[in-house]
């Protein structure tokens, strides 16, 4: 350009103005050559210049370029994120990992080097071992293992550099967790085979001296925050995580995020002789609405227990599940005569009311009624708002008579399959999965003197209620001094084996087994709420609990 100015130059021939100017201000800077310096720009298809007197279509040729680039940007953070959202690392994959290259672009995965992936895991094991530091184990993988970066076109096949290391030991990749973009704060899960565990991850962070700071911390994490109040308070409890290492040399036990070396004998921990690391989760009152708030911390075992010991008063066996099935397949059938019925008679009443709605416009704007004898504004005024009001409760029913009929029985089979496979799931589930096992029993949940009260939603109050034959004063959940909510029995019954154990466990109570079933589909019939305020994780589309179901 400066040559261009100084009339070095007397044009430029591209192929087209795009390969020129991607943005306004090289393109304002062309189109200043031409019109002040007299430059000529010319390519196959046409030639511009001052005195060609068409630089207006420079100017939409540019405009078209700039609109190219940005909608390329726009598409390309689009695909971005859709990939990150799916679990899979953007971009090229980390060392020991390879791009799966033979799916459509932008549906590329990742999978694991065979090559490269077992060394690299080797490189892990020594550096858990506590025994060698990053720049020997380097040593050892270059030298003795032969390993070499992953080859592309113009780069790759080298030995392993000293900062190569100590990303690949702090990368939370590794063990299955990414940023991006970074910086940002977003983390996702990954769908690749993780490295690691965070275990092994945040071990190695202690021995590098970061102490786990490159580990995310985010709430997900934590399975129970944001649905336990204090009981006391008020306030919102929240959770924390405690960690320590009983010293490898004087057995002396200290937060190991603190220091780097036993306050004790002063010996490093990344010198310690099999260190014992601890990790430990508290509940506790956040004390925002009180300060000086009594209730203490309640470790997690302690407070998921409590919650197991609540689900199991609402499990079911395997027979009982089927048999309900069976019944309320009977049930709902039996209904519908019922509905069909119901959804003439409501049809019916529906055509009424128009014609009265439009008997009382005629009465009001007849010849007879000019003076208001017949009807006056004012009792006009109060009959059409009565009619309205009737119009919209039938316009109501009809729609309940169809569509959320199918809904009844779908949340009513739900609500059993939730009972029988709540307590194993709850056993075997991530945090995410408990947090909506929780969510799905019960709300109001309150915390008080380590005690957990769960106001059970009304389908799984019925199955306790139902459940409860035997009481037993020993299997408390309530902190003592917190009233039962409303509507209920005190919640120390035992967990009955009326409907979970022996051969007639149906035959023997259907009168009972039947009550239960017609209540809760009753129940469901008469619920003016959303699926989801009864099961958080309810798709709309399958009419189950999402990736739940069975």
């Amino acid at each position: 350009m400066q040559r261009l100015y100084r009339g070095e130059i007397a044009g430029i021939i591209c192929w087209k103005l795009d390969r020129l100017a991607r943005n306004p201000v090289d393109g304002g800077s062309i189109i200043w050559a031409i019109k002040q310096h007299g430059i000529k720009v010319v390519t196959p298809a046409q030639s511009y210049a001052r005195e060609d007197d068409n630089i207006i279509l420079m100017y939409i040729e540019f405009g078209m370029a700039q609109k190219y680039v940005d909608d390329l940007s726009k598409n390309v953070k689009r695909g971005l994120k859709t990939k990150t959202e799916n679990g899979w690392y953007p971009g090229i994959a980390p060392l020991g990992y390879l791009n799966d290259t033979n799916k459509q672009t932008g549906l590329n995965t990742l999978l694991k080097d065979p090559e490269r992936f077992p060394l690299i895991r080797r490189m892990w094991d020594l550096m858990l071992s506590g025994l060698y530091t990053p720049p020997k184990i380097l040593e050892i993988a270059n030298t003795e293992w032969r390993l070499r970066t992953r080859p592309m076109r113009k780069l790759g096949g080298k030995p392993l550099c000293r900062s190569a290391i100590y990303k690949i030991f702090t990368k939370p990749f590794y063990y299955g967790s990414f940023e991006y973009p970074k910086g940002s704060g977003k983390w996702y899960e990954g769908r690749h085979e993780p490295m690691v565990t965070p275990a092994e991850y945040d071990r190695v962070q202690t021995l590098l001296g970061r102490n786990g700071n490159p580990r995310p911390r985010s709430h997900c994490e934590f399975a129970f925050t944001g649905l336990l109040r204090c009981g006391e308070c008020g306030s919102t409890v929240t959770a924390e995580e405690k960690h320590q290492v009983i010293c490898g040399g004087c057995r002396f036990k200290f937060a190991y995020r603190r220091y780097e070396a036993c306050p004790r004998c002063h010996l490093p921990i990344a010198e310690m002789p099999n260190p014992l690391f601890l990790r430990y989760t508290y509940y506790h009152c956040t004390k925002k609405q009180d300060p000086k708030c009594s209730q203490k911390v309640i470790p997690l075992a302690d407070l998921e227990g409590q919650i197991d010991q609540y689900i199991s008063r609402i499990q079911i066996s395997v027979r009982f599940k089927k048999w309900a099935f069976i019944y309320l397949s009977e049930l709902h059938e039996k209904e519908a005569k019922s509905r069909n019925d119901d959804l003439q008679a409501r049809q019916k009443a529906y055509r009424d009311c128009l014609k009265r709605m439009d008997g009382l416009v005629k009465l009001k704007t007849s010849p007879g009624n000019a003076d208001g004898t017949l009807l006056s504004d004012e009792e006009y005024g109060r009959q059409r708002v009565d009619l309205l009001k009737e119009k919209a409760e039938i316009e109501e029913l009809l729609r309940d008579t169809g569509e959320r009929a199918e809904q009844w029985w779908k949340l009513t089979e739900q609500t059993f399959e939730f009972a029988l496979t709540a307590r194993s799931r709850f056993a075997k589930g991530d945090a995410k999965t408990k947090k909506e096992i929780l969510a799905t029993i019960g709300s109001n949940l309150i915390l008080k003197d380590k005690k957990l009260c769960i106001e059970a939603k009304k389908p799984f109050f019925l199955i306790e209620e139902s459940l409860s034959g035997l009481k037993s004063p020993d299997h408390r959940v309530e902190p003592e001094f917190i009233l039962t909510p409303q509507g209920q029995k005190p919640t120390d019954a035992s967990s009955c084996l009326s409907l979970r154990g022996g051969r007639d466990d149906v035959r023997t109570l259907e009168h009972r087994n039947k009550k239960l079933v017609k209540s809760i589909y009753t129940f469901y019939k008469g619920y003016r709420g959303t699926p989801s305020s009864i099961f958080p994780g309810w798709s709309h589309d399958e009419h189950s609990i999402s990736g739940r179901r069975g």
